[in-house]
This record gives C-alpha cells, structure tokens and sequence, in this order.
C-alpha cells in the first residue's frame, strides 16, 4: 500500500493514479479515501492526477491515540504534498474533509494549490456559541459521542440509512450499496478517532482560516442538507472566501457527490477548466435538484 510517515511518525495511506495536474481528495467523517471512487474514476479519465487519502485515525492509515484535530489535519496534508511534491493542486473536500481543506490550504506553502473545493463543508464553524447563535447546539454532539460509545456500527447504519444521503426523506429510494460502503468505510477507522473528530469538525472555527485563502474556492451545499444545516455553513464561508463561486442547491443531501455523482463532477470539472482572471465574488444560486 502507498503510505507516506507524517512528522509525528503517523502513517497515512494514500491513493495516486494518474498523470497531470494533481487533484487531492479530503474525506468526510467517519470514511476514507474511497468516499470519493466516483470523482476518482472521473478526473482520472479527464486527464488528471488524481490523489485521496485516509485521515489519521480512519481508514488505512494509523490509529493513532492522538493528534485528532485540524492542526494535526493539515500537518498530516502538508507532509502527504511535500513527499509527493504536488504544485498547483486542486483540493476537494466534503464535509469535514471540506474544513480540513481550508485549514490546510489557509497555511500551504505558495505554489502548492491553485484551487479549492468545498461541498456540504462544516466551515465556517458548526456549534452554537455567543459568536455563532445559529449553529447547532452541543448536544447535538454530544448525542453522537454517546451513540458513537455505546454502538458505533449501529450509528453508522442510522446515519447512512437516513440523513446522510436523504434517504429519510418521502419518495427517495434508499441504494442498499451506499449504506452497506459508508457502514464498511467507517468500520475500518478507530473508534478513538471517529470519537475525537467530532470535536474536530464541530467546534473549530474556520472563520479566519476562509479570510486568509487567496485562490479561487468553488462551495457547493444544499438547502436540504440535513448534516451540515445550509444556513449556517456554506452562504457564510462563500461571504468570508476573497474569491468563492457558490453554488446552492435544493434538495439534495449531504453526500451528493455519491448519489449524484454526474452533476458534481461536472460542477467540479468546470470551475478547475474556467479562467481565474476575476478576483471579485461571484454568488451564484442553482436550483437543480436531481
């Protein structure tokens, strides 16, 4: 397996196929890097390198007994690029790969990205406190930590089964396949990890992070997204971003890029082949649903 050894002594494994301009994939809690085959199988066939890793703690990569935050996050990403001396990348994240996108690419070395994307991201920040009273209350957390105690593969199963992909909703069919593969990406990861990263996806505020971001970031969310609640995310970091494209969306769920891979990967396509010669923001609503 390709690993690389993070400055901490942490292995993290890595997926590399391809030749071109490098594209790096960030997974979302609790998964790995085969959250993102779809988008994999697709930019590779464009003509890209395409590269995904699993983050500490999940996956194929150590289980370590610490180190699960962003700063730990994005030391790990700094140490993926630098041993495979990316330049220009793209990076994409989902969800808490999306603020692990930001925390990293708010402190890369110049030369090292050229683009970002974030979809159904956490940024700027998820919990409810005096400076963010939209965000989600803590015991809302708190609940997964305890469900996450008691009966991880049980959590699991609820989470894809229901609200992750939507498939809750009235008239949406549940693909068995999907569930099946979120229950058995999570189930490879530590449980001291998955348990320690809500933390991390939760409380940490990317605000200043999304500030001090040069380069041009595409935000894709939905409206319906019932993990990352809309309103308190994806419109708030577009604002922050100097120079962000936002795309919203009606009705589809958190994890759009597996059950409508063909719109995301044309959305993604298009904004990496598009100029980068504006640097104002441009705002932009999309109603497609489906």
């Amino acid at each position: 397996m390709n690993m690389i050894t993070t400055r901490d002594g942490t292995e993290i494994f890595y997926k590399d196929w391809g030749t071109g301009q490098p594209i790096v994939f960030h997974h979302g809690w609790p998964l790995s890097a085969d959250d993102w085959d779809a988008q994999m199988l697709f930019f590779l066939h464009q003509g890209y390198r395409v590269i995904a890793h699993d983050r500490r703690g999940h996956g194929r990569s150590s289980q370590t007994s610490g180190g699960h935050d962003m700063d730990h996050y994005a030391a790990d990403v700094m140490d993926l690029v630098s041993a495979l001396d990316l330049r220009g990348a793209i990076h994409v994240g989902h969800s808490t790969g999306g603020g692990e996108v930001v925390h990293y690419v708010a402190r890369a070395e110049p030369g090292r990205v050229s683009k970002a994307a974030i979809i159904s991201a956490v940024p700027p920040v998820m919990v409810k406190k005096e400076s963010n009273p939209g965000g989600t209350p803590i015991e809302a957390f708190d609940g997964y930590r305890a469900a996450l105690a008691a009966n991880r593969s049980q959590l699991y199963i609820d989470i894809a089964s229901g609200p992750f992909y939507n498939f809750n909703r009235p008239g949406v069919a549940t693909i068995q396949g999907c569930v099946d593969n979120w229950w058995r990406q999570g189930m490879m990861g530590a449980a001291n990890a998955h348990y320690d990263c809500i933390k991390a996806f939760s409380e940490t505020d990317f605000t200043e992070d999304l500030k001090a971001i040069d380069v041009p970031v595409l935000v894709m969310h939905s409206e319906d997204d019932q993990i990352v609640p809309y309103a308190d995310s994806g419109p708030l970091a577009a604002k922050l971003l100097k120079r962000s494209t936002f795309k919203s969306y009606k009705e589809l769920p958190h994890g759009m890029m597996t059950t409508h891979p063909d719109l995301v990967n044309a959305e993604l396509l298009a904004f990496i082949r598009e100029g980068e010669s504006s640097t104002e923001s441009l705002i932009v609503a999309t109603p497609t649903t489906a």
